[in-house]
């Protein structure tokens, strides 16, 4: 009679390594998009030298600052809280809320995706944990 059941093998390569892959990749991605509102906050916003100006700023930097801390395990509330910055700038920008919401979307889409890739490696049921 065997007693407690033994944990599923850890897989070779770690998954979540190249999911943090992804996860630069959208920051990165998402800085681009974002960087592309500086033209229309120069034009119709006031100029660059605003609030809202700084604001876009502030969020590329962010954005690309996240990329550097994704290992962390805070790293998904810092991702969350910007977006929440970037959704509530709805009213600075109509533009930028845009993004925010639709970039807010992938994210929910990608961590959903994390978690299950987590529940099959803790299931044993990953490829590389195979045979």
């Amino acid at each position: 009679m065997t007693s407690a059941a033994t944990p599923a093998p850890a897989p070779k390569k770690d998954p979540m390594k190249s999911f943090r892959g992804i996860m630069a990749g959208t920051l990165i991605l998402e800085a681009i998009v974002v960087a592309l509102a500086l033209p229309v906050v120069a034009k119709l916003g006031g100029g660059v030298g605003t609030g809202t100006g700084y604001l876009v700023l502030g969020l590329i930097v962010a954005l690309i600052g996240t990329c550097a801390v994704l290992k962390r395990s805070w790293a998904v509330y810092l991702i969350a809280a910007i977006h929440v910055v970037m959704v509530a700038s709805w009213f600075a920008m109509t533009a930028l809320g845009g993004i925010g919401v639709v970039f807010t979307l992938v994210w929910v889409y990608l961590l959903w995706l994390r978690r299950d890739v987590a529940k099959r490696m803790a299931e044993g049921r990953l490829p590389s944990q195979q045979g």
